[in-house]
């Protein structure tokens, strides 16, 4: 048990509010604990939503027509080169993958001629050789376009007679996907440089994809897991409270005036020794109201206050006086705490009653044997 006397004043004085005070918090915070874990807080959050990915791949194939390294009607795909002129034609095939058939799909083929000088192109054309609503099957839009690479070597012959010493000419073929997937609406362009020379043909890039990733942002509010410090706190708190209504109701009643002066004995404690004071000390008694008041006569006159357990006394001595405090009240009372000091009689030794008011008019003298005989 915590021996404290400041606590047990405030118990004395307000014992009953202290422990119904407690109490109530106690509760109130084990409540709000439960309260905390039960209901977590939500926060907000940017997230990604309505993601979507659209991707194009262009694959190229051509027909054998006559013999020669290959039989004739031999397919090839996805060669690193194709031969003149057993080869003449280029397939081109375009796949773009949605995320579902409702998309719509378009495939455009150009072609494009470059007159460049000193890394800088300085003329240029492009003829679309083929428009497309591609079938979407599968979540996949596929379309097919031949190219005659014959007659497309023939215009670049002549766009490179036009540009002779002037510039370098190069050939571009270029896929284009234009989409719409009901969310996100865009394009995407696949090219690749195309190498001609009198026996061969060839595309420069050796994959060609794109890819796309489409998304929107949005605010959404997300739960959170529940505060474990403010519910371990809560709980903690509710609990200690509930434990000190407890060690405050164990502790009730306790004296005030007990309390008070434990407080004083306390607070004085430096001033104060123990000890044992003779009944007939000193000639003068003079009686103060608290202990606070013998410790100050005790510091003026520079002396010790005497605290007599036995007779519950607390007293300075300077001289032949005697400043004191007792719980018993008056001198007599401290010196004499056995004797009945009432309205009774006392019977003397030879067997005659006296009064009780003269019985206790004045202490006997100690070296009175017939005085100590009767009391």
């Amino acid at each position: 048990m915590i021996d404290n006397p400041r606590l047990d004043l405030v118990i004395a004085d307000r014992g009953r509010s202290l422990a119904i005070a407690l109490a109530l918090v106690g509760v109130l915070a084990l409540v709000g604990a439960g309260w905390v874990a039960a209901t977590p807080g939500t926060s907000t959050t940017t997230e990604e939503v309505d993601q979507e990915t659209v991707a194009t791949e262009v694959t190229t194939s051509a027909t054998i027509v006559e013999d020669g390294p290959w039989e004739a009607g031999t397919e090839l795909e996805e060669n690193p080169v194709y031969t003149l002129p057993e080869a003449p034609e280029l397939t081109l095939t375009a796949e773009t993958s949605v995320p579902s058939d409702d998309a719509e799909v378009v495939h455009e083929v150009h072609v494009r001629h470059e007159a460049e000088h000193e890394d800088a192109v300085f003329w240029e054309e492009t003829v679309r050789e083929e428009r497309t609503a591609a079938a979407i099957e599968d979540d996949v839009a596929r379309s097919e376009t031949t190219i005659d690479v014959d007659a497309l070597a023939a215009e670049r012959a002549d766009v490179e007679a036009e540009f002779d010493d002037v510039g370098t000419v190069r050939t571009v073929l270029e896929v284009v996907a234009v989409y719409d997937t009901g969310t996100h609406a865009d394009e995407q362009t696949v090219s690749s440089q195309l190498e001609l020379t009198e026996d061969a043909y060839w595309l420069e890039e050796s994959e060609l994809t794109e890819s796309t990733d489409h998304s929107e942002t949005a605010q959404v509010e997300v739960g959170e897991s529940p505060n474990a410090a403010a519910v371990a706190g809560l709980a903690a708190l509710g609990l200690l409270a509930l434990a000190g209504a407890g060690v405050v109701h164990t502790r009730r009643p306790i004296d005030p005036e007990s309390a008070r002066r434990s407080v004083h004995e306390r607070r004085y404690a430096e001033w104060i020794s123990e000890g044992s004071i003779p009944m007939w000390v000193g000639d003068y008694h003079v009686e103060l109201d608290t202990l606070e008041d013998v410790v100050d006569v005790a510091i003026d006159t520079n002396a010790r206050v005497v605290h007599d357990r036995q007779r519950g006394l607390f007293a300075v001595v300077n001289d032949n006086v005697v400043y004191y405090h007792s719980e018993r009240g008056k001198w007599e009372r401290t010196a004499w705490p056995e004797l009945e000091l009432g309205n009774t009689a006392a019977e003397t030794s030879d067997g005659s009653a006296i009064a009780a008011e003269e019985s206790v008019g004045e202490l006997p003298d100690p070296d009175d044997d017939d005085a100590w005989e009767r009391i």
